[in-house]
């Protein structure tokens, strides 16, 4: 057994045990949804460092921190700058979700970007596994960040910027701030943020759009919980529908509230993660709410846990293409393995 101390009491717990694990064996409620009371630890790998305590003395991400004879943790302590793991400042040629599709020529970058570490989702596909599941990069702090990331699209010679994960929304004191600079440090840049939208409430929208966020992409992985609990590899059901229904009313809010925001919806294809009636459901509910927003439809190929999968093909994905636009959505876009299909069923770039 390992004595530590928590907000002044003293304690045994479990030699090995992380800090997540003691605290919660003290009777601490540990969440994984900003609105739920309690400690919020999203990503589970030191990634996001949401979690971040005050032990002993030193801001350090919970979820991975081992107890030590000894330590001193403060559960409310003031944090000071916040920090996050982030790696892969680079260009970036072909844009997310959230990237308007005319923008994209072939021609060269369209974005600057870089990619958070950790995510609140456990994807079996994932095709960003490495930042989602890995403390990948360095614990910048905004300040860090926003001038890497500004001498990057200076490099690249773009005035798009785009925070991709991982999940880049887990740490909201930092996103907000490292938002903020960039908007100070580059005053014309397109601002962009990629996100499965989960934790997007109401106000953190207002706030990350007040601080200098002029673009969105979330990625709406389903419309029902059962699809989305397979796709995200998530066991709570609870939580899942929580998840899936904040990302749905963040669409809505975003479209109504913001219309200046370029918001672009990225909903996922492969016959054995989900259905086409419910990628018709999906269109559905997205026409109405505006049949001109953006959907880029995603290939899931074979990645991570499920490399099982295969890939859907290029007539496969015209197929969806067209169904999508008998629903009605006038803006369709679809990843295949030839390129990206655009919303006259050519290919672009």
């Amino acid at each position: 057994m390992t004595t530590i101390e928590v907000d002044g009491r003293r304690i045994e717990v479990p030699s090995g045990f992380s800090v997540k694990e003691a605290l919660e064996k003290l009777g601490y409620n540990i969440t994984l949804h900003p609105s739920d009371k309690g400690l919020f630890m999203p990503c589970q790998v030191g990634g996001c460092w949401a979690c971040a305590l005050k032990i002993d003395g030193e801001a350090r991400p919970a979820c991975t921190a081992q107890v030590q004879e000894g330590m001193r943790i403060r559960t409310a302590a003031p944090m000071g700058t916040p920090r996050r793991m982030v790696a892969g400042f680079m260009g970036h040629k072909t844009g997310g979700v959230g990237t308007p599709w005319w923008l994209e020529s072939g021609l060269g970058f369209i974005e600057a970007v870089c990619f958070t570490s950790g995510c609140n989702l456990c994807c079996p596909q994932c095709q960003n596994w490495r930042y989602a599941f890995m403390d990948v990069g360095e614990p910048l702090t905004p300040e860090e960040a926003a001038e890497r990331m500004t001498e990057t699209k200076k490099e690249c010679g773009v005035e798009r910027i785009a925070i991709s994960g991982g999940e880049c929304t887990l740490n909201r004191p930092w996103l907000v701030s490292f938002i903020r600079l960039l908007r100070e440090q580059n005053p014309i840049a397109r601002i962009h943020v990629d996100t499965n939208g989960t934790i997007l409430t109401e106000d953190y929208i207002d706030e990350l759009v007040g601080a200098g966020m002029t673009d969105i992409g979330i990625d709406l992985k389903a419309l029902r919980t059962s699809t989305f609990m397979e796709m995200t590899g998530l066991l709570d059901e609870g939580l899942a529908t929580k998840y899936l229904q904040t990302a749905w009313e963040a669409v809505k809010y975003l479209h109504d509230s913001h219309p200046q925001v370029f918001l672009g919806i990225g909903i996922p294809f492969n016959e054995d993660l989900i259905s086409i009636a419910e990628i018709q459901e999906m269109a559905e509910r997205i026409v109405s709410i505006d049949p001109w927003i953006q959907v880029c439809v995603l290939d899931y190929r074979p990645e991570f846990r499920r490399s099982d999968l295969v890939r859907p093909s290029h007539w496969e994905m015209l197929e969806v293409h067209y169904i999508l636009r008998d629903c009605g959505l006038q803006s369709v876009v679809c990843q295949t393995e030839r390129g990206k299909i655009g919303p006259a069923g050519r290919l672009l770039g």
